[in-house]
């Protein structure tokens, strides 16, 4: 939480459930809420409010954030072994080390994850890297909001007083989160080809977005 208490309040919990109910409906990749339990507390927010603790599903709850909290402690192993894992598990297709083709997986399941939440005029709130899953799903819902009527400097998060997550910009956050995780990965895979994986984000996210939105018309 914003107070880093550890601790969650109905309120939110109820919109995370709603919100990623909402979104696996309209075929957007994302975690899945099972169940939420009241806590019996009372915790402090702007005024009191009482806790709960949601039950949240996801093949891996694994961000990007995990390889830099190893990068930038110098735990250059702890990042390979992650690498590996994560491979060897969630991407069983890509021949075993081939690192880069797997950071280009990475690349475009974002893209293509961030093109849906333009499309249906979702906004997250709060792109920081340890929520951006490294499967491209949506996670860690917080402040979201749907647009009403396009305006695309539409802040769902109150806390984002310079509008840096606001709704235009989440494509550009999401590629400046791909470099952050390029930067953590720069000790597996060479330069060159980081770059272009992370060129090629533009063209996929582009391509999905308009594909949906002729769709609509």
């Amino acid at each position: 939480s914003r107070f880093g208490d550890g601790r969650a309040v109905m309120r939110s919990t109820i919109r995370e459930y709603l919100a990623s109910e909402a979104l696996a409906a309209l075929g957007i990749p994302t975690s899945r809420a099972l169940a939420i339990v009241a806590t019996g507390e009372t915790v402090m927010r702007e005024t009191p409010e009482p806790g709960a603790v949601l039950t949240q599903l996801a093949r891996s709850h694994i961000r990007f954030g995990h390889f830099e909290h190893f990068f930038h402690r110098g735990l250059k192993d702890q990042v390979r072994a992650l690498a590996d894992h994560v491979m060897a598990e969630y991407f069983p297709q890509l021949p075993a080390g081939d690192y880069a083709g797997w950071f280009g997986e990475v690349v475009r399941r974002t893209a293509e994850m961030i093109a849906q939440w333009q499309a249906a005029g979702f906004a997250h709130g709060v792109m920081n890297t340890d929520n951006m899953s490294i499967l491209g799903l949506t996670m860690d819902y917080g402040p979201y909001g749907f647009l009403d009527a396009y305006d695309p400097q539409f802040v769902c998060n109150h806390s984002d007083e310079q509008g840096r997550y606001s709704f235009i910009n989440q494509p550009m956050i999401a590629h400046w989160n791909l470099r952050a995780l390029a930067l953590a990965l720069s000790d597996l895979i060479a330069t060159e080809q980081l770059l272009q994986k992370l060129t090629s984000y533009e063209e996929i996210f582009g391509a999905r977005y308009r594909a949906l939105m002729r769709a609509k018309l």
